[in-house]
């Protein structure tokens, strides 16, 4: 949005964004307090039958302050990550004016797991099972005895925390990623600019999944950050862009591969996706994706959403013009899950490879 309009409506939720991540202790706690009035209005011998849960609540709202203590090191710089675009506006204004996201603890939560997946020791078997097939394929294409990896671009889109790109970019391509969640890009920014030692900051990543624990100390399993130095920037080429994919990308022929995990079924139309994604690659460039099919928008009121079968995404994949080179199913990947749940959710994702062609009919 360029717009006044359209930066003032910007504006105006990325306060909101603030707001819900200062609120997080507050609505943490206040879950905490309705479960112990549940317990007060039990009969006698319930509650005392319910000791040791009490006492597991007051060791959950530990857990919950000690993760609250990282929010204010983060929104402290979020203000000016974005070329001082918030701060040059006069962003002051009174909280109570200001909305919190409806779905808004959602995501913070959920931004504590991404941290657990994307830089800890703790998410390496997660990020084996789906990052390492991108990487080893990429590799593969672009051999060093070959290529001059700096000249390679690479465009990760739906980034999250950046730790594909930044992996990516390590291995000497110029990598960028791409992420439209604000709460991902405000906390990647902090952990990809100034987090400055490994293992710097402990956080509770699953405190708020009460179900399926054998214990509250499964439920407390905790995750040090970051498991690798991010700074500096790996041989700098590594670089994060804000936006949605779909309107930031618009220049044709200008990457050599697009890399996308667990993100093209976040489109409301998948079939644009798989259309940009051709536009923008060089011809002979390659498209490597891994992942399920879970089409957030399928169950959002008021939200137009196509879910084709992935037959069918491969059909429209060679009608775009792409050529598929690989392609497997039945590949084990979790996402974010506590290794010591007792509920564990495992995708049988898929993993393919696509080429744009190198001779292409041009429209004259």
């Amino acid at each position: 949005m360029n717009t006044e309009a359209g930066v003032r409506e910007e504006r105006a939720y990325f306060l909101s964004v603030i707001k819900t991540f200062k609120s997080y202790r507050d609505q943490s706690l206040k879950k905490i307090h309705s479960k112990e009035r549940c317990v007060v209005s039990l009969p006698n011998d319930h509650k005392t039958w319910l000791e040791k849960y009490n006492a597991d609540l007051q060791k959950l709202k530990e857990g919950i302050e000690k993760n609250s203590n990282f929010i204010p090191l983060v929104l402290e710089h979020a203000y000016t990550m974005f070329d001082n675009v918030y701060s040059n506006m006069d962003i002051i204004q009174k909280d109570d004016e200001v909305p919190l996201l409806a779905d808004g603890l959602d995501k913070v939560q959920s931004v504590f797991k991404q941290l657990m997946r994307d830089w800890s020791s703790l998410g390496a078997a997660e990020r084996k099972q789906c990052y390492e097939p991108i990487i080893e394929e990429i590799i593969a294409n672009y051999p060093e005895d070959k290529f001059d990896r700096s000249q390679i671009q690479i465009l990760v889109p739906g980034a999250g925390l950046g730790r594909l790109a930044f992996e990516i970019a390590s291995r000497g391509f110029k990598c960028q990623g791409n992420e439209f969640n604000l709460f991902m890009l405000i906390v990647s920014f902090y952990v990809l600019n100034l987090c400055q030692n490994v293992d710097e900051y402990e956080i509770y990543p699953w405190i708020h999944q009460y179900c399926n624990n054998i214990s509250v100390e499964d439920q407390m399993l905790t995750a040090r950050f970051p498991d690798v130095k991010p700074m500096p920037s790996p041989k700098g080429n590594f670089s994060m862009t804000a936006g949605d994919f779909l309107e930031v990308y618009t220049n044709n022929d200008e990457w050599h591969c697009v890399a996308t995990c667990f993100f093209i079924d976040c489109a409301p139309n998948v079939v644009q996706f798989i259309e940009t994604i051709y536009d923008i690659l060089k011809p002979g460039g390659l498209w490597i994706n891994l992942g399920p099919l879970l089409y957030h928008y399928s169950d959002m009121r008021n939200e137009k959403s196509i879910e084709p079968s992935f037959k069918v995404l491969c059909d429209v994949i060679k009608k775009v013009g792409f050529e598929m080179e690989k392609c497997s199913t039945g590949i084990k990947t979790k996402y974010c899950q506590n290794p010591l749940s007792m509920l564990q959710y495992e995708y049988d994702s898929v993993f393919f490879v696509c080429r744009k062609p190198v001779d292409i009919i041009m429209d004259s």
